[in-house]
Order: C-alpha cells, then sequence, then structure tokens
C-alpha cells in the first residue's frame, strides 16, 4: 500500500485539489456551477472532493458505506456540518430514500473512483434518473479495468501492490497470488466482478437512457500529479479511438451525462 493511502489528510488534500483544478473544470465546461447547486457525492470518503464544491457555495450531500471514512469527513469538514451547508449519509447508495435520507434532488451527482466497486451498474444508473433536478449532470472519474492498475492492486501490502496487470491473470493464479501473500482476497476479487470498461459503460449510458456530454480520456491520471510527481496527460486521441485496446493504456477517464428522457 502507499503511503498515501493511509495518511488520511494528505489523501483528503489530493482529492481535494484534484477536484479543483480537474473535476471541477470539467464539469464547469457543460454545467456552471453556483452556489444555488444541490450535490450528490456517492460513495465521498472523507469528503476531499465535496469540499471544492461547499468552497463555491454549494449545499452538499455525501453518501459513504464505511463509519471510519465518514467519522474522518466529519472532522476534516467540520465548519461544513456545522453550518448546515452539507451532511453525512452512512448507508448504501440502494438503501437510500430520496427523501428522508437525501432530503430531496440534486442538479450535480459525482461518482469519483466509484461506480467500479458499485455491483449492478445498470440498475444504478436507472435510479440516478429519480435523483437529479431537471437539466441536473452526473460525473463519473473511473479507471478502465484492463488498464495498469485496474484491480486496485496498489492496495496491497506486499510486491503485488506494484505490479502492473497482474489483476488481469486468470482468475485462480490471480487468486492463488493473493492468498499466498497474505491480501484481502475478497475486497479485491470483490473489484474484478464489479469491473468496468470504457465500452461497458459508454454501453450502459445508452441502455438506461443517458446522453455523453462530454468525456476526457487520460494516459497519465491527473491524480498522479499529487500521488507521483507526474504531470497530468490526456491520451493519444487515434489510442482512445480503439475500441478495447485504449483500456488497456488509459488510467482514468471523466465523462458528464444527463437524463436524456
Amino acid at each position: 500500500m502507499f503511503e498515501f493511502h493511509q495518511d488520511r489528510n494528505r489523501y483528503f488534500q489530493i482529492q481535494y485539489e484534484n477536484a479543483v483544478q480537474y473535476v471541477l473544470p470539467f464539469i464547469e465546461k457543460s454545467f456552471p456551477i453556483n452556489s444555488q447547486a444541490r450535490v450528490l457525492e456517492i460513495g465521498a470518503g472523507e469528503g476531499g472532493v465535496l469540499r471544492a464544491f461547499t468552497e463555491r457555495g454549494c449545499k452538499a450531500v455525501g453518501v459513504e458505506l464505511d463509519p471510519l471514512r465518514v467519522e474522518w469527513a466529519c472532522g476534516f469538514l467540520w465548519e461544513e456540518i456545522g453550518r448546515g451547508q452539507l451532511f453525512y449519509v452512512e448507508k448504501d447508495i440502494y438503501d437510500t430514500d430520496l427523501v428522508k435520507d437525501l432530503k430531496g434532488g440534486f442538479d450535480v451527482i459525482l461518482l469519483k473512483d466509484v461506480i467500479e466497486h458499485i455491483h449492478d451498474q445498470p440498475k444504478l444508473f436507472q435510479r440516478l434518473h429519480s435523483m437529479l433536478n431537471k437539466d441536473g449532470v452526473i460525473f463519473f472519474g473511473f479507471p478502465p479495468w484492463q488498464m495498469p492498475f485496474g484491480g486496485h492492486q496498489q492496495l496491497a501490502g506486499s510486491f503485488v501492490s506494484r505490479l502492473p496487470y497482474v489483476h488481469l491473470l486468470p482468475l485462480p493464479l490471480y487468486r492463488g497470488l493473493l492468498k499466498l501473500n497474505g491480501e484481502p482476497v475478497a475486497d479485491l476479487l470483490e473489484i474484478r466482478q464489479t469491473r468496468i470498461t470504457i465500452e461497458r459503460f459508454e454501453s450502459i449510458c445508452e441502455k438506461t437512457d443517458y446522453r455523453i456530454l462530454q468525456k476526457i480520456h487520460y494516459l497519465i491520471n491527473p491524480i498522479y500529479q499529487w500521488k507521483f510527481g507526474w504531470k497530468a496527460r490526456e491520451q493519444f486521441a487515434w489510442l482512445s479511438s480503439i475500441p478495447w485496446l485504449r483500456n488497456y493504456f488509459t488510467t482514468c477517464v471523466y465523462y458528464l451525462i444527463k437524463s436524456a428522457k
């Protein structure tokens, strides 16, 4: 596991700065963010992304399953919570009630590095229709499954964390390698079950009645700027246009979609 995954203060700051410099500008190419916007983040973690929006005056809601991460978020965002600008819901998104838990619809819904963890993704896309206000948008940022670390093996505790493409081994070999090195087998294999590619994502959008407003494919993920000191770089246009092959060399994609209903 890399050091920044264990330092929650640093991780919060990385998420915040990435949102300010990349996520917000990407969304604002199609949807202006102002103090009237109501924002939901699914899988909000410690809240670094949400802070970028609350600084703009937005009202925000974070949904997060992990109680420890909710506790950290309450520590980082106590001022926003104290003035009623933000609150957290400690639930699975599938178990939330739009009125009772979330207090109404949203202008912007965020899923950053989350969709690849969610089971039954088409079901979630259908549910999101009911959560969007009129003309609202949904932001997705995720690593395609076949990219070098698409199995999230960087979270492992042994040398496995530094092996690109190891998650693409046949299942028995991959499971055996994880067990042999005392890794969290269930957690890492869950990513294998919920994996998502660029093609699958775009297919789900089409089948669940969403329109893609814009997209960026990155050769070098913007967040690597803070994690490794690598400058963000968009994917080569010719490679980005080749289905399936592009998944192996694209470390991150950003999409902004809206309901086509």
